[in-house]
């Protein structure tokens, strides 16, 4: 909270690189560029919504007197932006390994245990993540490193391997 428009700052920051994706879309020739321009229109939207949302608990926490309110509005301020600290925004595909257990889930979904056995032992076998290659991007390499330099938000563009 030392600068006191940083929010308001990053909030036009987001907006302006949202109007790039938007025009850069215009000129995707394939389904999957759409798909990857819409998947980072909606991320950039909710980072927007966010910084937004932390300048008016900004205000909240310099404006309260009452020091309950004052203790809430603190706890609030101090929450929201530990989640605007990690924000990613995953684009394609997001694996999640739990190495404790040996299991792993895709973008969320249910669990599947990575351990297989036969005559020959145990065996753990994870499937691993590819980037896209930039011609499948459809231009959009230097816009998420743009984002990523500007905001510090992790922006990822993945496939699962199976192999």
């Amino acid at each position: 909270m030392s600068d006191t428009f940083y929010y308001t700052k990053l909030y036009a920051c987001l907006s302006g690189w949202r109007l790039m994706v938007l025009a850069n879309r215009l000129a995707c020739q394939t389904d999957l560029a759409r798909e990857l321009h819409d998947s980072l229109l909606q991320g950039l939207s909710g980072a927007m919504s966010n910084a937004r949302h932390m300048g008016e608990l900004e205000r909240n926490v310099r404006a309260e007197t009452d020091p309950e309110e004052l203790a809430i509005a603190r706890f609030l301020y101090g929450g929201l932006a530990d989640i605007l600290d990690r924000t990613r925004i995953v684009l394609l595909d997001d694996l999640e390994i739990d190495f404790e257990t040996h299991e792993y889930r895709v973008n969320g979904g249910e669990w599947f245990c990575a351990l297989s056995a036969d005559c020959d032992g145990v065996s753990v076998d994870y499937p691993t993540t590819v980037g896209l290659p930039d011609e499948e991007l459809g231009g959009l390499r230097p816009i998420i490193r743009g984002i990523s330099a500007e905001t510090g938000i992790e922006i990822t563009v993945e496939r699962i391997d199976y192999r």
